[in-house]
């Protein structure tokens, strides 16, 4: 993919993961959301059980994998349509997607640009912080793509 299709495309994520922040709105009951959600229907771990098809023991092991989310997506999903739920499931970034590039893209510059800064001032060619951000920018833009920003921890 391109790097103008991938800033759009971090861009359109972005937007469609907004509606989801803040995360903390969704942070599981103790006992999960599958417990949570079956108590307040009013329905018996043997009724769910007979839903899905398995054991009562069945249920109570469901739902403690939940709880410690060792739980299958798959046998969520089940789970989900057994309380005529929809499963929703996604991955939201902490920082915005184009925000955790521009950052990671920025560390690489300084610490590589760091490098040459220190070897021009062993060799009495130092220069100046003043022009740090547009050196920045300018090897950002000249020096790094977006495939190399993950090579390295």
């Amino acid at each position: 993919m391109k790097p103008d299709l991938r800033h759009k495309a971090r861009n359109r994520l972005d937007e469609r993961l907004l509606p989801l922040k803040p995360t903390d709105r969704f942070k599981a009951p103790p006992k999960g959301w599958i417990r949570a959600v079956r108590d307040a229907l009013g329905m018996t771990g043997v009724q769910f059980a007979k839903r899905l098809g398995v054991s009562p023991q069945s249920v109570d092991a469901l739902e403690k994998s939940e709880a410690t989310g060792s739980i299958k997506l798959e046998s969520l999903r089940r789970a989900a349509e057994a309380l005529d739920c929809t499963l929703v499931y996604a991955l939201v970034p902490n920082n915005s997607l184009e925000g955790t590039v521009r950052d990671r893209a920025r560390r690489i510059a300084l610490r590589d640009l760091g490098r040459v800064a220190h070897t021009m001032k062993l060799e009495a060619q130092g220069t100046g912080d003043a022009d740090l951000e547009a050196r920045i920018g300018a090897y950002i833009r000249d020096a790094l793509k977006d495939r190399d920003l993950w090579d390295q921890p």
